[in-house]
């Protein structure tokens, strides 16, 4: 029988960590932990996205700013209001909701958030750190760390002698990704819209993770027996059985065909999702930690 991997279980131990560690902070240094969120224009999915954020923040304990800015915000008035809460010692992690609008440019934005409360993982010094291997002091990128999770889940801390095949390449998600594979022993390789014969080089995988945004491109017969199979894909596809224009969530890997050969693998929704959150919410009291001079939780 395959284990469907429950990410909100996942997910809601990772925020009664998050909930302990903040309340034990605050106890010990006053130090109440701070997520600043910032959110330019009205793209509802975006915002969306942010009140669940600022929501999750409120319900851990910390405390949660969010800035609205009109659509017209000028670069030079977001990079000031960005260089306001790295100046702000009450906040430990800022958040510039992706994507912005088209006037605007998100590297020099992302870029300037002070590594040490870059949540998100995106600085280029916190890219770095873990190229290097350095899982201590730099923070990891929301959804590659929670993904990384659901494998310890089902595999432990060490990965030695198993082979994993990251599908996508992204900054965001895929390269981070790979190496949190590396770097626990995992042999790993990278795979891409390019790679030739896909189908076979997933075969080959003890761990398959698929983060492409094709809805269900992976097939059962990509999958190797007994595998791992970790899908960050969230595709809406239509859904004329729910009715005239409905549509449903599903993931990157056909779920039907490759449960009925994988060991393990993740839904969508209720897979990866859930994690992106509460690991958001991890980095943050991390960060809180770090910058009181205390000792972080584990996660």
């Amino acid at each position: 029988m395959v284990v469907v991997i429950d990410g909100k279980a996942k997910a809601a131990s990772v925020i009664e960590t998050v909930r302990e560690a903040a309340a034990g902070l605050e106890q010990q240094t006053g130090v109440k932990t701070g997520l600043a969120v910032v959110i330019v224009g009205d793209d509802p999915a975006s915002h969306a996205y942010v009140n669940s954020k600022s929501k999750m923040a409120k319900e851990c304990g910390f405390k949660s700013v969010q800035h609205t800015l009109p659509e017209e915000t000028t670069q030079a008035d977001l990079e000031a209001l960005v260089a306001t809460l790295n100046a702000d010692a009450s906040i430990h992690g800022i958040l510039v909701q992706l994507p912005l609008p088209k006037h605007l440019d998100s590297v020099p934005v992302i870029q300037s958030i002070l590594p040490e409360k870059d949540v998100d993982g995106l600085s280029f010094v916190n890219a770095g750190k873990l190229a290097a291997g350095d899982l201590e002091t730099g923070m990891i990128s929301c959804t590659p760390a929670g993904s990384m999770l659901l494998v310890r889940s089902i595999h432990g801390e060490d990965l030695s002698g198993l082979n994993a095949v990251v599908i996508g390449r992204s900054n965001l998600f895929g390269k981070p990704m790979g190496q949190l594979l590396l770097n626990a022993n995992a042999t790993v390789t990278m795979a891409h819209s390019r790679t030739k014969d896909l189908a076979a080089v997933c075969r080959n995988a003890d761990i398959l993770v698929a983060a492409v945004g094709r809805p269900q491109m992976v097939k059962g017969d990509w999958v190797k027996p007994g595998a791992t199979v970790i899908d960050v894909g969230i595709n809406r596809v239509p859904a004329p059985e729910k009715g005239e224009g409905k549509s449903r969530l599903v993931g990157d890997v056909a779920f039907d065909e490759a449960s009925a050969v994988a060991a393990a693998i993740t839904p969508v929704p209720g897979g990866v999702g859930p994690m992106t959150i509460a690991m958001l919410m991890a980095n943050t009291v991390i960060a809180a930690h770090h910058a009181s001079g205390k000792s972080a939780p584990k996660f």
